[in-house]
């Protein structure tokens, strides 16, 4: 009777698993196969045409040329600076919503950090083109001030949730041991806040790595990869391919640190 059971939930939730495991499979992993593949395909110079032909000329290219890895150290460092950015910025805000601000206001705070998400992308970046146009600030620095901006609330909440979560008497037991407010952010706030800071850096590290609408507006001459990718897909979509999975790949090796560093299993 117990095996027997044991079978029927066993099918009962492969049968539920199995709805969510098709989707993944069909919206995510399929086509970020098909990418991998049709980097290694070639494009007819006459036609225009994509051939489906073995060729390693689109991924030699994109791996030995200098101008396209200075490319990717640019726009890792974009997402670096972004995701510093708003962790400085994030850090201080959910602080004072989850420990300073009384219970009552807390999830009016919450909703105010969420409303800018509410707006549209382009009409957020367009208005800061305009504030940046005004005093001649288009170029690298405006493109990193206004990722900051659209993906700060992806770094406060994950922030705010690991606050709400400690235990006042931590805080509690460091100033009895004589520890100031500074020390007691560094000792103790700080290394029980590093799966929610990692967990809030996943989030604006792959989003700024993959942006390039707002580099083409308020970017100037910058260039970062997703640029190349827009300006080549139509034309050589196997090159357009390959320099795609630049990306892909640092951002499979993100994760990969982050889980080795073990900030994802305390999540």
């Amino acid at each position: 009777m117990a095996s027997w059971l044991h079978r029927h939930v066993g099918a009962r939730l492969a049968l539920l698993l199995a709805a969510p495991l098709t989707w993944l499979v069909a919206v995510y992993l399929a086509p970020l196969a098909l990418l991998f593949l049709t980097a290694f395909w070639q494009t007819d110079s006459f036609t225009g045409l994509l051939i489906r032909r073995f060729t390693l000329r689109n991924v030699a290219d994109v791996f030995g040329e200098p101008a396209y890895l200075a490319t990717l150290v640019r726009t890792v460092g974009v997402a670096v600076g972004v995701t510093l950015a708003c962790l400085v910025v994030a850090l201080p805000m959910a602080l004072f919503m989850a420990k300073v601000a009384a219970p009552r206001w807390q999830p009016v705070l919450v909703a105010l950090v969420l409303t800018p998400l509410w707006a549209s992308y382009l009409v957020k970046v367009y208005a800061w083109r305009t504030i940046f146009s005004a005093t001649g600030g288009l170029g690298l620095g405006a493109v990193v001030v206004v990722l900051t901006y659209l993906w700060l609330p992806y770094m406060v909440l994950p922030l705010y949730t690991g606050l709400s979560a400690m235990r006042p008497s931590l805080l509690d037991a460091a100033a009895d041991l004589g520890a100031r407010p500074g020390r007691s952010l560094r000792t103790v706030v700080l290394p029980l806040l590093a799966p929610s800071m990692v967990a809030g850096s996943i989030f604006t590290f792959s989003l700024s790595l993959g942006d390039y609408i707002t580099v083409q507006l308020v970017g100037g001459t910058t260039q970062v990869l997703g640029n190349v990718v827009y300006q080549n897909f139509s034309t050589d979509l196997p090159f357009a391919a390959a320099v795609a999975t630049l990306p892909v790949l640092v951002m499979v090796g993100y994760l990969l640190a982050a889980r080795r560093s073990g900030a994802l299993e305390q999540l």
